[in-house]
């Protein structure tokens, strides 16, 4: 059943009660999809009239929104990656803060502290650029290990905790954080376990000559398009709640476990020969985010339920930065995304 409508029975379950069960969810499912259809389409025209070219850039920042996953952005300066996160807080009305990482930044700066007020012998709070709903962590490798720590900690738990009193973030907390794959001198670069954390990690590439030449002659003209809200805080939960229910066939979680087992033991999907390139392959968070993920990539495409083609869509921007490849494989010129391609074409589709 692989492709986009290949869904059998148009999605539903294929026997007995169940199936007459699935058809009324299903159909119950499509429409609310339907019922966003406009809203979504608002902020996605907003968004288009800044952001020229970066369609799929876009689209994952989307994913990462109903999900409530966080996304790490690799590409060099100047492709649109601070413009994008706040065209799109500006879309949804939304606090955006950046925040510049540098190696002298201290958590503090980030999280906030406790100050002290003598006059009146207490402490008073004063919170940092993290409670704020969009977050750009730019160059997040040039800050030091705690301060990536103390990140990585608020974006897993929603929370901050200064002196002995925790604060809750924002429903709607979604870090962007970036990191330039050329310069690496004075960087730290993230531990594997904190970069598991990131449900997404997508690569941002140069704009086609004709969407180069469009933001040459935007640029030129100094014509600075104004953003509109169209679209608040509330409509994007709404839409989560939508996402949630998206029906995924059990045969379509079995294709996506079979994707994140063969990053472990190539061998099982006939590829013996890739066993020595992987040193570690993708964990169990990678099958759950596989599978959120392609649910809301469904709902952007305005389907009900998940297809094979929609997991294998997501796949590499949820693996890339979970598979590990040894020395081998980099001696040989091999890139995660070169080895994801081999898997995906070797595991059998549905």
């Amino acid at each position: 059943m692989e492709g986009k409508g290949a869904m059998g029975n148009g999605g539903m379950a294929s026997s007995g009660s169940a199936a007459s069960g699935s058809a009324i969810d299903v159909q119950r499912i499509a429409a609310e999809v339907a019922a966003h259809a406009a809203t979504l389409a608002r902020l996605r025209g907003e968004v288009g009239k800044v952001l020229v070219g970066q369609e799929a850039m876009v689209s994952r920042l989307l994913i990462a929104l109903l999900t409530g996953g966080h996304v790490l952005l690799e590409g060099v300066p100047g492709l649109a990656k601070t413009t994008a996160i706040r065209t799109l807080a500006q879309a949804i009305d939304a606090p955006f803060r950046r925040i510049q990482f540098t190696p002298d930044l201290l958590p503090a700066d980030l999280l906030g502290t406790l100050i002290f007020n003598p006059r009146e012998g207490s402490f008073t709070t004063r919170k940092g650029p993290i409670f704020s709903t969009f977050v750009l962590a730019d160059e997040i490798n040039r800050a030091p290990s705690k301060v990536q720590s103390a990140l990585l900690e608020a974006m897993q738990e929603r929370q901050v905790t200064i002196g002995d009193q925790s604060y809750p973030l924002d429903p709607l907390f979604l870090v962007l954080a970036t990191q330039n794959p050329i310069e690496q001198e004075g960087t730290y670069p993230l531990p594997e376990a904190q970069v598991d954390r990131f449900m997404l990690k997508v690569k941002v590439g140069y704009p086609s000559l004709a969407d180069e030449k469009r933001v040459v002659g935007l640029a030129l003209e100094r014509s600075e398009a104004r953003v509109a809200p169209v679209a608040k805080p509330a409509d994007l939960l709404a839409m989560r709640g939508a996402v949630e229910r998206i029906y995924v066939d059990e045969q379509v979680r079995d294709y996506a476990l079979a994707l994140v087992q063969a990053t472990r033991d190539p061998a099982k999907a006939g590829l013996a020969a890739l066993k020595p390139l992987l040193a570690f392959g993708a964990s169990p968070r990678a099958s759950i985010a596989l599978v959120v993920c392609a649910r809301a990539l469904a709902f952007l495409e305005g389907a009900a339920f998940v297809t094979p083609q929609q997991i294998k869509d997501i796949a590499h921007d949820v693996l890339r930065h979970r598979v590990l490849l040894t020395y081998e494989a980099e001696a040989e010129g091999l890139d995660a995304d070169a080895l994801l391609d081999r898997l995906l074409a070797a595991v059998p589709v549905p």
